[in-house]
């Protein structure tokens, strides 16, 4: 029998990506399958990121990429945080890699050794748990569900933090959730944070822009943190770049060189099309941005009033992002003929099945008892979507 390594048996395989990849079956076999469960904005990249890359190929971008990136790049990047973000970092703190995901995995593998503990707050991305397990990691959850607008409080950190705990993880806007932390609550976690060192803060920051508060704020801004949160960030969701692969970390330099270490053994440098792609957007105007971040607010507004018609979902108003994180307990115990649904995954199968409407059940993100769904998809959808899940959930009794 071959043998595969029990690093990868342990690993989960993406809930996500699995459920869309159900959803395209469905359609390929003649099923009008609406697919809310990607986190893919529905927009086409900006053209004057385009024409970039297409600049680069003709230029003849066409070598290995230095490690961490261009340069120019990195530059960019550098500028963009401090033009929005306030905070300075030279180029050398940068990394660039192939997307914001393998970024969130070299800070783990760079910096986590066996039996580190990882506080995550839950819900959380799907990856984050096998991330850690990935890095030898033990993850500590820290959940806070509906009633809290999916956000702990700095007393519900201090209480998950042991002489074993090597890093947080922080994703405000939040996948899945949508929430974000404010100024304020930031400040209450980083008070917590400042008394304990040795924690490295890994903020993934990866929806900033998708952000309906009116401001953006990072645990970065605090002075005594700062020194030990990486920002992971990237132009998939900003930009609707998600298939040109480009992200980056900026954090304390040892560990930037450590990622650029490890990344120099595995991938080495990212797509020079892409970095050059990615170099336009970020020395470019924010006027695309705000057209889509725009967009995804009024979708936001619909999906919304449209889930609070729903007798049995329990939802909050997600304030960035582009996902919905309805409660959904309610119908568990209930039945459709033959069909019992005994848990949120069950309820999640039944509305593929049933409605034709692919969503992502919570327990993916460590929340049974609730699901996830994108609205990064037209008005139209969201309305066909909404009716079907309301009629399909009615004939549960």
């Amino acid at each position: 029998m071959m043998q595969i390594s029990q690093r990868i048996q342990a690993l989960a395989p993406s809930a996500t990506l699995a459920m869309s990849q159900k959803s395209a079956e469905l359609k390929a076999a003649g099923v009008d399958v609406i697919n809310m469960s990607v986190g893919e904005p529905d927009f086409d990249t900006p053209d004057f990121i385009k024409e970039a890359a297409k600049k680069a190929i003709d230029d003849n971008f066409s070598r290995y990429t230095p490690v961490p990136g261009y340069l120019s790049l990195r530059k960019a990047i550098a500028g963009k945080l401090l033009r929005e973000n306030k905070i300075e970092f030279a180029p050398e703190q940068i990394v660039v890699g192939n997307g914001a995901k393998q970024e969130l995995c070299n800070v783990l593998l760079a910096c986590i050794n066996p039996g580190d503990e990882v506080i995550i707050p839950v819900p959380a991305w799907v990856s984050y748990v096998e991330m850690v397990k990935l890095a030898e990691g033990v993850t500590v959850q820290v959940y806070a569900g509906v009633e809290s607008d999916f956000k702990i409080t700095p007393e519900q950190l201090e209480k998950a933090i042991t002489p074993k705990t090597r890093m947080i993880m922080l994703n405000s806007p939040s996948n899945p959730t949508g929430s974000i932390y404010s100024y304020e609550e930031l400040k209450g976690l980083a008070e917590v944070l400042a008394k304990y060192p040795d924690v490295i803060i890994l903020a993934d920051e990866i929806y900033e822009h998708i952000n309906f508060t009116g401001e953006v704020h990072s645990i970065s801004e605090f002075e005594s943190v700062r020194d030990r949160v990486v920002i992971v960030n990237g132009v998939s969701k900003a930009y609707a770049m998600t298939g040109w692969r480009i992200g980056y970390m900026a954090g304390p330099l040892p560990i930037a060189k450590a990622v650029t270490k490890l990344q120099g053994q595995y991938t080495s440098g990212a797509s020079s099309i892409a970095q050059k792609a990615a170099e336009a957007a970020y020395n470019g105007s924010l006027e695309c941005v705000e057209t889509m971040r725009k967009a995804f607010e009024r979708r936001r507004d619909l999906i919304v009033k449209l889930a609070k018609e729903i007798p049995g979902w329990i939802t909050n108003v997600p304030q960035g992002a582009f996902y919905l994180f309805p409660e959904v307990s309610s119908f568990i115990g209930k039945k459709y003929g033959d069909r019992e649904i005994k848990c949120s995954g069950d309820y999640v199968m039944y509305l593929l099945e049933e409605a034709h409407v692919a969503c992502v059940d919570g327990e993916a993100f460590c929340a049974p008892g609730y699901m996830r769904l994108s609205y990064a998809t037209s008005d139209d959808n969201i309305r066909e979507a909404m009716r079907r899940i309301k009629e399909a959930s009615a004939k549960l009794v």
